[in-house]
């Protein structure tokens, strides 16, 4: 995710503490189990009840029919094979915002209750351990926001996209929503004859009847539900060609279909750019899609990025800045979509990374150079230390906050400790870690300790010191190589 920043200060935004995600509206309209239920989850320290124990999900069929207007639910069916890791006398699913009609469980009625913004099902005999388990739900997925929560579907001016990040996928479909867990997706859009729904993943089928059209895409890699993406609008798709024959494909609105296509046409070079430092890109596809909405950030949806159109048409951005977010995005196809994060702890890999492929780019393009922003960072990095907790500890989102989890500290403070990283081992040893971190970690989930075992394989000796003050301590640690680079005392605003 990029947030979009004026001066490089993040738009206050997004996300919300359990306590208050529990508290929140929701509209499941769900049959009364028999017995109590209670809402999970695998204990994420920032989410506590997102995700859900017991079963490892293998992948999703999601099918949405949209109704031709973005202010009504669409019907939707959700299936979700999943392995059984422990014998599961009840199911709970992560689905706080649509109405549920039916569940079934291997094919048999099952009952189903809400707890929190769980769906917890009781299927007619207990799933044993081990077993391949198919859930299919009925249900509609509204794309009317419920109060007090933002995520899941962005209503745009002529249809509907999603932006689902950090816990908000089970605001559109029930599912395992937590990164820890990812899985194929199979999706299924129907829609109106005038509308085009593009989805992650490639084409795999297209139906028209009866004045409506059903689109079907499949991913070919592991995917999040955090980054699942479905636009349906007025759109055109464009096609060309990436490095090595990739298929490249953007979704704009028809209408600014011309003012887009320059920026558009930078996205091959970008990628090939990126694979110049880590190798192959790790897709089936990629390419942006742009909506005509203002949401204040772009985000790294897999294969397909969602950006404001704004951000490409408005004229107070420097060509090298938009470029440079563009890059951004892209790099999160690496870090956080192919190497997604095993907890939201994790999240600064993800947003470092990408913060730092970004802050190259820009002195490519731009002529800023990173030493520069780097030594900016550092001095501001004991101020976000305080208001938000050093980059591997994030303080959790407060409720009622929109600022959530996505702070300075994982964006410039986090790739601040890449800086570090790379004056303490060289320039040669952090490239290596750099490409050995997305191939050995590839379609996979990876932890903050993971790259540090790492990055000392990598550099011949033990980094545990070094990360231990980078990543957690309260204050900044000097800089190698820069003595005379000094951090600001924290305000008493910024120290919360």
């Amino acid at each position: 995710m990029f947030l979009t920043p004026h001066h490089h200060a993040p738009r206050t935004r997004r996300r919300r503490t359990a306590a208050a995600l529990l508290a929140s509206a929701v509209s499941v309209s769900l049959v009364a189990a028999s017995a109590p239920v209670a809402p999970l989850g695998v204990g994420d320290r920032l989410f506590p009840h997102l995700g859900n124990p017991g079963y490892d999900v293998a992948a999703y069929d999601l099918s949405f029919t949209y109704p031709g207007t973005n202010s009504k639910p669409l019907r939707a069916v959700t299936t979700i094979d999943a392995w059984t890791t422990a014998d599961l006398e009840r199911v709970n699913l992560d689905f706080a915002h649509g109405r549920v009609h039916s569940v079934e469980v291997d094919g048999e009625a099952a009952t189903f209750a809400a707890a929190g913004e769980d769906l917890v099902i009781t299927p007619g005999n207990p799933v044993r351990d081990g077993k391949l388990m198919r859930i299919t739900v009925r249900h509609t997925s509204d794309p009317r926001p419920p109060r007090g929560r933002e995520g899941g579907w962005v209503r745009t001016a002529d249809g509907l996209a999603m932006a689902n990040q950090a816990d908000a996928a089970h605001l559109v479909f029930p599912g395992n929503d937590h990164p820890s867990d990812k899985a194929m997706f199979t999706i299924r859009i129907t829609a109106p004859d005038g509308h085009t729904a593009v989805a992650g993943g490639l084409p795999a089928g297209v139906e028209r009847s009866g004045g409506s059209t059903t689109w079907t895409y499949r991913t070919r890699h592991p995917m999040a539900t955090e980054l699942a993406q479905v636009s349906i609008g007025r759109s055109t798709v464009l096609h060309r060609t990436g490095p090595q024959g990739l298929p490249v494909r953007d979704v704009v609105p028809t209408r600014h279909r011309k003012a887009l296509e320059p920026w558009l046409r930078k996205t091959p070079g970008q990628i090939a750019w990126m694979e110049r430092r880590l190798g192959r890109y790790p897709f089936e596809t990629y390419g942006l899609l742009v909506a005509d909405v203002t949401t204040g950030f772009e985000l790294e949806t897999q294969t397909l990025s969602l950006f404001e159109r704004g951000l490409f048409t408005e004229p107070a951005h420097p060509r090298w800045y938009v470029e440079s977010i563009m890059v951004h995005e892209l790099a999160h196809q690496w870090f956080g979509n192919s190497v997604s994060p095993r907890t939201w702890s994790d999240l600064w890999l993800n947003e470092g990374h990408a913060t730092w492929y970004e802050a190259l780019y820009a002195e490519k393009q731009g002529g800023k150079p990173l030493r520069d922003r780097m030594r900016s960072a550092y001095g501001a990095s004991d101020g976000w230390r305080a208001a938000g907790g050093p980059p591997a500890a994030p303080e959790p989102p407060q409720p009622g906050s929109k600022i959530g989890i996505f702070r300075h500290n994982v964006y410039d403070g986090a790739a601040l400790v890449l800086y570090a990283l790379r004056q303490e081992i060289g320039g040669t040893a952090f490239e290596r870690l750099q490409r050995a971190w997305v191939s050995r970690h590839r379609d996979d989930t990876a932890t903050t300790a993971d790259f540090v075992r790492l990055a000392g394989e990598v550099a011949g000796r033990d980094l545990a010191a070094f990360f231990q003050d980078w990543l957690y301590g309260e204050k900044t640690p000097p800089m190698p190589g820069h003595p005379d680079w000094r951090t600001t005392a924290p305000s008493g605003a910024a120290a919360r």
